[in-house]
């Protein structure tokens, strides 16, 4: 296997390779370290690249390895990239923003920690929008990230930079985060596979939520098995947590291995009173829907009624963004506009309680379906730069129009993945997600694995990359 290979082969995959000794952690370190070197400046996947740190645990792997240790952790040296909106102890965390990008956080995110006991190596952090409030990575103290398929056009948002360093060969694999779409975004840009976890799955500690249960960590990927089994990594809560789920009876590395079994499943091409979707984001969910029925589940056209979450959705995350507490005059014109009107306790609480109001009510929705499939976005991806010039109620209107089939599965707290299935008349990836049950992601990954069976992503990369 040559270095091109190795770079794009799934992380199940090198960990393997690593316990068999065929391949050392710092083999494996030193390969993705000189790859973001070379493609980093033209793609801007990477805020910070943590070559030190890496090349010092890859060492200590590796010389552990040599002691023929008899149990090993899953991804026991398998290089990883964890998104600027997380701290990790030691590096810098600028989420996004000019203010903090000297910022040296002395704690580290519970799901980080996860990640290093699971034998990960923290190869550096991912680019974000500022404060992950964009679905583009276009912060003003950064590059922009860019789409591996195609560098005119956005890797998406705000986990962009996750994305592109898994489509670029930058990563074998990423931890991000989803607040409104911002994994199923990016990994449908990059024509990945995405999991945007059910509310409660993973913990958010040691700050805890600040956006009312909209956000989530998960995994972006190449293959449903690596995205399940870092699942696996990232779940599990502890004392304090405001949402909690219990552990599932199989792992979801095991849900990427069985048969689904015949789903029924609710679709939609548009989301009512909002946008419909365009003609490329139609074809890809009405391919999707052949292919379902060929496979045997049974499809009807309907959709739950959203229209009610989008003024509460929007007051928590407007919240969310001012929780911050960044300097007003640091921040972009957008978020600027965002909190500028100051919302009260009581608008909060309120707001609050009607999201999940109405979220109870689409739940209802899905005792007569499995799963919803959906567009992830309502047209094709933007160009970098597309939406800079406009003003922040603009741009604000724009992004609704983009990507509102996404905030259902937010505000609700339901699981959804985002997945590769096909190509659009520009070269880039066409995809389209599903929503589940709640607590349901195991239905989601065994449809995935199965769908990535029968239509195989795996083995496409961008073309600029051979």
């Amino acid at each position: 296997m040559n270095a091109f290979d190795l770079a794009f082969t799934p992380a199940l995959k090198l960990a393997e390779l690593i316990r068999d000794r065929e391949i050392s952690p710092l083999d494996l370190v030193e390969l993705y370290l000189e790859r973001i070197s070379h493609l980093n400046p033209q793609f801007g996947a990477y805020f910070t690249v943590a070559a030190e740190q890496a090349i010092n645990d890859a060492k200590a792997k590796t010389a552990l390895l040599a002691t023929n240790p008899t149990e090993l952790p899953p991804f026991f040296g398998v290089p990883i990239s964890i998104k600027d909106l997380n701290p990790v102890l030691g590096v810098p965390c600028s989420y996004g923003t000019a203010a903090l990008v000297k910022y040296i956080p002395e704690y580290e995110d519970v799901v980080v920690t996860k990640i290093r006991e699971a034998g990960f190596i923290i190869l550096g952090k991912t680019a974000t929008s500022e404060l992950g409030s964009f679905p583009y990575t276009e912060p003003t103290c950064f590059p922009p990230s860019r789409n591996p398929w195609n560098p005119e056009y956005t890797s998406g948002g705000s986990s962009g930079g996750a994305a592109a360093a898994v489509a670029a060969g930058m990563s074998p694999i990423a931890q991000a985060s989803d607040g409104g779409g911002s994994i199923r975004v990016p990994a449908a840009c990059c024509g990945l596979f995405g999991i945007k976890p059910a509310r409660g799955r993973i913990s958010p500690a040691p700050a805890g939520d600040r956006f009312g249960g909209l956000a989530t960590n998960g995994p972006i990927a190449r293959t449903v098995a690596d995205a399940a089994a870092l699942l696996d990594v990232m779940s599990g809560n502890i004392p304090g947590d405001t949402y909690t789920l219990p552990k599932p009876e199989l792992s979801f590395l095991s849900a990427s291995r069985q048969k689904p079994g015949r789903l029924r499943v609710a679709y939609a091409t548009s989301i009512q009173a909002i946008a419909i979707a365009d003609t490329t984001s139609q074809q890809a969910v009405l391919q999707t829907v052949q292919l379902l029925q060929e496979l045997g589940h049974t499809t009807t056209e309907k959709c739950p009624d959203i229209r009610g979450l989008v003024e509460p959705f929007q007051t928590i995350w407007r919240t969310g963004i001012a929780a911050s507490d960044v300097p007003l005059e640091s921040l972009q014109p957008m978020n600027r506009w965002l909190i500028s009107k100051n919302i009260t306790a009581t608008e909060y609480v309120k707001a609050v309680a009607q999201m999940q109001i109405l979220s109870r009510q689409i739940a209802n929705f899905f005792n007569d379906f499995d799963l919803l499939l959906l567009p992830v976005y309502l047209h094709s991806p933007i160009r970098v730069g597309e939406w800079s010039h406009l003003s922040p109620e603009d741009i604000f209107e724009n992004i609704i129009q983009w990507i509102a089939p996404c905030a259902l599965a937010n505000a609700t707290g339901l699981p959804a993945i985002a997945l590769p299935v096909g190509f659009d008349q520009l070269g880039l990836p066409m995809s389209v997600q599903f929503v589940g049950k709640a607590a349901a992601e195991s239905t989601l990954i065994s449809l995935a694995a199965q769908l990535e069976m029968v239509k195989p992503w795996v083995n496409k990369l961008p073309n600029l990359l051979h």
